[in-house]
């Protein structure tokens, strides 16, 4: 159901990770990112505000980007932890001859309806309440703004599933959601024509060390059937042997499959129904008198 959370996500784990997490852009977030902003070249509205969700570790190039496109646009971009917030003010900070003209990102939490448009690249499939957290965007967003956000989809480290399932190891991660149901949960947030697509993405490596590293930049094990203590030495190297030999290809490099999820749905202007009690948040309504459309009855 759209209003249930993760089963196999551990809202202990899904937390220290977000506290925990490098304070740095991996690589696969930068590619998602810079296909993600490519598809912006098929949105008419050209927002004139806009919001950035944690950037830090969605992606600064894939930012850019975003930002090169919309030059004369305001920009805001959450970032929710000290570490995170550090890194953003640094990476958006402007020198001194570029502080004509348009104003540098604000960093810090997203006001109520302002954005036009919110960008949220590869988060939402590490949180333990994803319905909280898509409210959220959908009360950043203005009436007829528009979300784009992407995320990894259930087909992501299926080379690694049975893998472990085949030593009776604990599962590798917890278990990524459909597009479809994310679509459901968009709707029942508010949204309005939701659009998903995905793709499939390789990566692969030369090493089990390096593919270990780079999964490490990724993301955390947040299942709850998880191996909650250290492991040692030994088992390391009996990893990196199964994986050598259960990932390996015809040219010996080690593959890996990441589903990616790409969403894109508008905020409409809320219904107001005039017969028995109604609430409309201020925020919303004020966007309505300011756009001249006033509720529908």
């Amino acid at each position: 159901m759209a209003t249930e959370r993760p089963p196999t996500i551990d809202p202990v784990a899904a937390a220290r990770w977000e506290r925990a997490a490098p304070p740095h852009s991996p690589w696969l977030h930068e590619e998602v990112g810079r296909r993600m902003e490519d598809r912006l070249q098929w949105i008419r509205l050209k927002p004139a505000c806009w919001a950035d969700w944690e950037p830090v570790r969605g992606g600064l190039k894939a930012h850019a980007l975003v930002e090169a496109r919309y030059p004369e646009a305001q920009c805001f971009v959450a970032a929710a932890h000290p570490e995170t917030t550090r890194e953003a003010l640094k990476a958006f900070a402007r020198p001194w001859w570029r502080r004509l003209g348009t104003p540098a990102a604000q960093v810090g939490a997203l006001p109520d309806g302002q954005a036009q448009m919110l960008w949220a690249n590869m988060a939402l499939h590490a949180t333990a309440d994803p319905q909280a957290l898509i409210a959220q965007w959908h009360r950043a967003l203005a009436v007829d703004g528009f979300l784009m956000f992407s995320c990894l989809g259930p087909d992501s480290l299926r080379e690694l599933r049975p893998l472990y399932a085949a030593l009776d190891w604990p599962p590798p991660a917890h278990e990524f959601t459909d597009m479809h149901d994310w679509g459901d949960m968009l709707v029942e947030a508010g949204f309005a024509e939701p659009v998903m697509d995905m793709e499939r993405i390789t990566l692969t490596w030369d090493s089990p060390a390096k593919l270990l590293a780079e999964l490490a930049q990724l993301g955390s094990n947040l299942h709850p059937r998880r191996f909650r203590a250290l492991r040692g030495r030994r088992w390391r190297k009996e990893l990196e042997a199964e994986l050598v030999s259960g990932l390996g290809g015809v040219d010996g490099r080690l593959a890996l499959t990441f589903e990616i999820i790409y969403g894109h749905a508008l905020k409409p202007a809320p219904r107001v129904r005039m017969s028995g009690e109604s609430a409309v948040s201020l925020e919303d309504m004020r966007s309505l008198l300011q756009s001249g459309k006033g509720p529908r009855v």
